[in-house]
């Protein structure tokens, strides 16, 4: 077998949007993940599924796993042949031990990569409003580990630190605040100085103290400051109150659980992310075309038969399309053959391939759908419904009575996905999700299937329509369902939700 590779690659400081192009790219052609607890849950959901996952749960004074193991650990993998991603919070190199864990791999002659990551010293302070460098107050930005080792003393030159009059941003130095202002304190630093605690910087958790160095102490304990966090000092902590911009986006500050399908989850976050809130992407679903589709493939060989057919979802359109091709039918078969959809992002898919919808409810349930297009057809015509496995019967309840032929035909599976990186039930449990976003009934039941045995009166569920808000009120959720099922009224409902919190 030929040896394999590692990338060391830098996840940035939690905010999915900051990390990097390549990253997220390396990370996709991974076998192998090996990954540390400040990595971020939004990175972490980007992990593709089926890839070996090794937690090495690394926080400062609390390690699962010791640095040489973690080397060695890397060096095996990739002996067997396995593209190997070392996912770090931050910068590789910027105090994460990244140099350690090339040396082993350099003196075994395994090839590796360094993707370099958006670090906490420069990422942070610029979410709270706090430009590093300014030319009205410093030219020089100094980062300073702020751990030490228990029971001694820091191996700091403090006075050196003051007199370069430039910002100094410490980095794991909640625990030791007070060592650290006495140390600036007696190298020098005026008490006055402007100084600042940033906690959870990037995060709907972030939360930020700014005082000076003699009061910072005592300051960030009275606002019950918790690491992760990091600690500036200089004149620029100043402009924070001024500069600030997080957490003036209508959702900072809220933390939302998107369950749509893998593929279909990204516009969903993209707009949420834009608003501010921090998303976490759990699948609670996902799909697979039926393989040896006969009944499919007998109806696409003779689509020239039906009146109208009918698309209850965007997958349903992927997948109707894709074994047109697979069983050769030309798409000009369905010239004539008028078309219903659910809802605008399956109006959208099949936009995207070149045909209009003729029918499109203003409900957007199967029900609805159903009423209109029973209100179009004549007796005597034939529909086609090509859709899920677990289609409801309400789509086909309006054409009860009526001499039409249906012919019903299952082109999917929705199968219960489970997260094996993060922990949805104890996230709600803890309070770490203030809302989860639901777009279909499936969803709510993949999501029930994913946490069995949790209180689902922990979760707040925004609904995209009447059938997915029953199924939430059937789990006992707190339910809000959207003014109409769209992605823009979800969100909408997210955001007047948070509002009302504030």
């Amino acid at each position: 077998m030929s040896t394999g590779k590692v990338w060391l690659v830098g996840a940035g400081p939690s905010d999915a949007g900051l990390f990097t192009l390549k990253g997220k790219q390396v990370l996709e052609q991974a076998e192998v993940v090996v990954y540390d607890a400040l990595v971020g849950h939004g990175v972490l959901s980007m992990v593709p599924a089926g890839v070996k996952l090794i937690d090495v749960g690394k926080r400062a004074g609390n390690h699962t796993m010791p640095q040489w193991q973690i080397n060695q650990v890397l060096l095996e993998e990739a002996r067997a042949g396995k593209r190997v991603v070392r996912l770090k919070g931050g910068d590789p190199f910027m105090f994460g031990r990244g140099g350690e864990e090339l040396e082993l791999l350099a003196q075994n002659g395994i090839p590796y990569e360094v993707v370099p990551g958006v670090t906490s010293p420069l990422s942070v302070p610029a979410y709270n409003g706090i430009p590093v460098t300014h030319r009205d107050f410093t030219s020089s930005l100094h980062i300073i580990t702020g751990h030490k080792r228990k029971g001694q003393e820091y191996d700091i030159d403090f006075e050196a630190l003051v007199r370069t009059k430039g910002t100094l941003v410490f980095l794991m130095g909640i625990t030791a605040m007070a060592d650290i202002c006495a140390g600036l304190l007696k190298g020098g630093i005026d008490p006055d100085t402007p100084a600042a605690v940033l906690q959870k910087g990037t995060t709907a958790r972030q939360k930020r103290v700014v005082a000076t160095v003699s009061t910072l102490k005592a300051a960030s304990d009275a606002a019950g400051i918790e690491t992760p966090a990091i600690i500036v000092v200089g004149k620029v902590c100043s402009l924070a109150d001024g500069f600030a911009w997080y957490e003036k986006l209508p959702l900072f500050g809220c933390r939302v659980l998107v369950t749509r399908p893998r593929e279909l989850a990204s516009v969903m976050s993209k707009k949420l992310r834009e608003k501010g809130a921090e998303v976490v992407e759990l699948p609670a679903i996902r799909t697979e075309a039926i393989q040896d589709n006969q009944a499919l493939e007998k109806c696409c060989k003779n689509l020239d038969r039906y009146q109208w057919i009918l698309f209850t979802s965007q997958i349903g359109v992927k997948v109707f399309f894709d074994k047109l091709k697979e069983y050769g039918t030309d798409i000009r078969k369905l010239y004539g053959a008028k078309i219903g959809v659910i809802g605008q992002g399956t109006k959208k898919a099949l936009e995207e391939r070149g045909l209009f919808a003729d029918c499109m409810p203003d409900v957007f349930d199967g029900q609805a759908l159903g009423r209109a297009v029973a209100e179009k057809c004549q007796d005597g015509e034939r529909i086609l419904i090509p859709r899920a496995a677990m289609g409801t019967q309400e789509l086909l309840d309006a054409f009860t009575g009526r001499d039409i032929e249906i012919d019903d035909v299952p082109i999917y599976d929705t199968l219960y996905e489970t997260s094996h990186l993060i922990q949805e039930r104890a996230e709600f449990e803890k309070g770490n999700i203030d809302y989860a976003v639901f777009t279909s009934a499936s969803t709510v039941r993949g999501f029930a299937e994913a946490t069995k045995g949790m209180d689902y009166g922990l979760v707040n569920a925004v609904c995209i329509g009447r059938q997915t808000k029953e199924a939430a009120d059937g789990y006992g959720m707190h339910t809000w369902m959207a003014a109409k099922a769209t992605m823009d009224d979800v969100i909408g409902k997210v955001e007047e939700l948070h509002c009302g919190r504030q």
